[in-house]
């Protein structure tokens, strides 16, 4: 494919998210299914995988039958849609299932382009609805910047929401020993003095020790009318178990703002596209609907039974597949380890990450909002067996004889990893966990070496990662 057709694609994909939740939904099937040509003909790995599912873009006439590839791919190859040399921003993958073993994710400037556009026009579509062209606010920041984690994908698009949306006094609020309580409560301080709106944006874990901490010495505050709490991440429950609705109940109790004004949102490195709550929004419109996510007009997602890929009924739990435009420089549909289920409308809700009983995935989530697969060999085998069926499927085990062989060896490869404290700071933890670590670094010794860890990791794996 000619660069010239390229970017023609890259151009009809912008025009689509620059049209924002209400443009032509339509445009999706056509445009997918040649990017899905491109990517197959300039993207070895994914070639292979659909390759061995026998599917080729002569032979699919949908988006429907496109192949999402697996996140755990994402670890044992680079996947991309152009010359690695043309990459100019990387980041790490979340690594739930195995914090050892993490994937990269490389775009170029194409790919640069398309995932900021599509979380600014995501962003100001369901964070900030009721704002006028070039209106800001403060927004403060519950997550590092990128300065201490430039290759953490939070740190990254945070980032970009504050150049977009944010006023200069806008700040990131946890470093490298924790929570910079003073400078929130002085923020939070200002807001109610003046009567200026405030945002604040950033990890689960972040809010919920926050709260908790306000609880704990009668702290409350009554932020001005339009301020908004956005949080997403991850949540392991270190700071005690808070539900969702415990979240919301906490957030009017804490800083006056109203369930209405509080948006989840759902990111992944392997795929460009933030999805955010629709509640705000909703509520800007004056739509009378339940809290849900609905994917714009450049995406798609659809559950699938978790034994056999079937694609499921609207409101039957499976496992998440996202197809998503942006990811042009990638791969178009990608197949996470998230549990949930979808609605009539298109719109989703996530219930958790899976959890694996005796191999088999269970339509309940893991207790764990990370990690959804434990740190127990039995689980680190699975891993393991799910790496062997990738690898099979690419043809890089050419006998099922060898299968055993390949598995113990990889058994004996995940048992050397993390199995001491000396070996686990040599690894970067998952994103959500490296920000929980220094959520808690202000109090807590070991997690702030831990966090400490992390964070020289991200920034080890950026530098050697970044082309020059």
């Amino acid at each position: 494919m000619t660069d010239d057709v390229r970017e023609t694609l890259v151009s009809e994909v912008l025009a689509l998210i620059e049209a924002g939740p209400e443009g032509d939904a339509s445009a999706f099937d056509a445009l997918a299914l040649r990017v899905f040509a491109h990517q197959y003909e300039n993207n070895e790995p994914y070639r292979a995988y659909c390759d061995a599912a026998g599917v080729t873009p002569a032979a699919v006439s949908g988006w429907q039958q496109i192949p999402a590839y697996p996140t755990d791919a994402f670890k044992q190859e680079i996947v991309t849609s152009f010359p690695l040399e043309e990459s100019v921003l990387v980041q790490l993958t979340s690594g739930t299932t195995s914090p050892n073993q993490r994937g990269r994710i490389f775009r170029d400037e194409t790919g640069k382009r398309l995932v900021f556009a599509a979380n600014r026009v995501m962003t100001g579509a369901c964070l900030f609805p009721d704002f006028e062209a070039g209106q800001r606010c403060r927004i403060l920041l519950m997550a590092p910047g990128p300065d201490l984690a430039p290759s953490m994908g939070m740190a990254i698009g945070l980032d970009q929401t504050r150049r977009h949306f944010g006023t200069d006094d806008s700040m990131f609020l946890v470093g490298r020993t924790g929570i910079d309580v003073r400078a929130l409560v002085g923020a939070l301080d200002a807001a109610q003095r003046t009567g200026v709106p405030v945002a604040l944006v950033g990890a689960t874990s972040a809010f919920v020790y926050f709260f908790n901490a306000c609880r704990k010495k009668r702290m409350r505050y009554e932020l001005p009318p339009g301020s908004r709490v956005c949080d997403g991440g991850g949540y392991r429950g270190r700071f005690g178990v808070v539900t969702r609705e415990d979240f919301y109940t906490l957030a009017q109790e804490v800083l006056g703002v109203v369930p209405s004004h509080c948006v989840n949102t759902l990111g992944m490195a392997e795929s460009a596209t933030n999805y955010f709550d629709s509640t705000l929004r909703d509520a800007v419109r004056q739509v009378p609907a339940a809290r849900r996510k609905v994917p714009p007009p450049w995406t798609r997602v659809r559950a699938v039974d978790p034994g056999t890929g079937t694609v499921l009924e609207p409101g039957s739990v499976g496992l998440l597949q996202f197809y998503d435009l942006a990811n042009l420089p990638t791969v178009l549909g990608v197949q996470t380890d998230n549990l949930g289920a979808t609605m009539e409308d298109g719109s989703f809700e996530i219930i958790g990450r899976a959890k694996v009983v005796d191999g088999r995935v269970q339509e309940l989530p893991s207790e764990r909002a990370v990690g959804p697969m434990g740190d127990k060999r039995v689980f680190r085998l699975l891993e393991s067996y799910v790496n062997f069926s990738i690898d099979f499927k690419m043809g890089r085990i050419t006998s099922a004889d060898r299968k055993m062989d390949y598995l113990a060896a990889r058994s004996a490869e995940e048992e050397s990893k993390g199995a001491s404290p000396e070996d686990a700071a040599k690894v970067a933890a998952s994103c959500p966990i490296a920000v929980e670590e220094m959520v808690a670094a202000g109090d807590d010794a070991e997690a702030r070496e831990r966090a400490d860890a992390s964070l020289d990791a991200f920034q080890t794996q950026a530098r050697r990662d970044t082309p020059r």
